[in-house]
């Protein structure tokens, strides 16, 4: 028999971090997923703004439903532009994915809550400093573990 024997074996998390960064690939994933995350920011405050000023929903709802939306939206760009990761059954996907978000917010909330009421920050500003440092874990749990190949 002259089979060839194929051996995989599984890195440490870290070893992968460190190949995927030097992969030139990964950085174009990495601007798209930046550019889907800045749609679903937009998303997020139109679906908002029209809650509140349109509909006259409270604005406390009304922050769920625009959250609701933006994943939706960025679950969808993210599956099908950034990282092509259609070979899975979408739910499961998307149950990931909403796990990293809900994460990667958690994350964000507490350096937003850190930089305006400990550092005493102006909220834009520091919403703006907490989502760029969200934006890495983000893309690391939706790339390894969300749509891995």
């Amino acid at each position: 028999m002259s089979e060839d024997l194929i051996t995989t074996v599984e890195l440490p998390f870290r070893a992968r971090v460190r190949h995927g960064v030097r992969r030139p690939g990964n950085w174009l994933q990495l601007m798209r997923f930046v550019f889907v995350g800045a749609s679903g920011y937009v998303v997020n405050l139109l679906v908002f703004a029209a809650c509140v000023h349109v509909l006259g929903i409270n604005y406390k709802v009304a922050a769920v439903l625009a959250f609701i939306v933006s994943v939706v939206n960025n679950f969808w760009l993210n599956r099908h532009w950034t990282f092509d990761a259609k070979q899975e059954h979408p739910i499961r996907q998307g149950a990931r994915f909403f796990a990293v978000s809900l994460v990667a917010f958690g994350f964000s909330y507490v350096i937003l809550v850190s930089l305006v009421d400990g550092a005493g920050m102006p909220k834009v500003v520091a919403q703006a400093i907490a989502i760029a440092a969200a934006t890495p874990l983000s893309f690391i749990g939706q790339k390894l573990w969300s749509f891995r190949a």
